[in-house]
């Protein structure tokens, strides 16, 4: 005998004991859930209307939050993005960074950035076209160019002045 479908809220309290989710994220992993448990064809807006009391219920009691979630992305990302690609994962899951979270990320990118640096090459370029690879790197990695171009300097690299 197969077990019953678990409930949206169920699903949502499974979702989060793995690991911390954003509301937008939460609400696109619970809508097509939403869609098959509604025994005839709801209307869209019926649907919508459970995944948001879902989402609202996670909220009010602590299980669902944004904070959390910002942290717990910049803590994951932080020893191998820069500020920039941080930023952007979590405006795509509709959060931006509060002051302090910014202020902290931005003090400490240039250390970051050094052992990314580091730990994929470790040794300064020989030649204008090593420069660039490196440059490269660390710009796809998220880091600001005045940071890159810190850490090539120090590196014993010449930036792009």
């Amino acid at each position: 005998m197969a077990a019953p479908p678990r409930s949206l809220k169920g699903r949502a309290l499974q979702w989060l004991a793995q690991r911390e989710h954003s509301r937008a994220e939460m609400q696109r992993k619970l809508l097509p859930h939403a869609r098959a448990l509604a025994a005839e064809a709801p209307e869209p807006g019926e649907v919508m209307a459970r995944v948001t009391e879902v989402l609202d219920w996670l909220q009010a009691h602590q299980y669902l939050s944004e904070r959390r979630f910002a942290e717990s992305r910049i803590h994951v990302r932080a020893a191998r993005h820069g500020n920039l690609r941080i930023r952007q994962e979590l405006a795509q899951h509709g959060i931006t960074l509060d002051a302090d979270a910014a202020q902290a990320l931005k003090s400490s990118e240039f250390e970051r950035a050094r052992e990314v640096w580091a730990r994929k090459f470790g040794a300064p370029a020989a030649d204008a076209a090593g420069r660039a690879r490196q440059a490269r790197f660390l710009t796809g990695r998220g880091f600001s160019p005045e940071t890159v171009r810190r850490v090539l300097r120090q590196s014993g690299t010449p930036g792009d002045d």
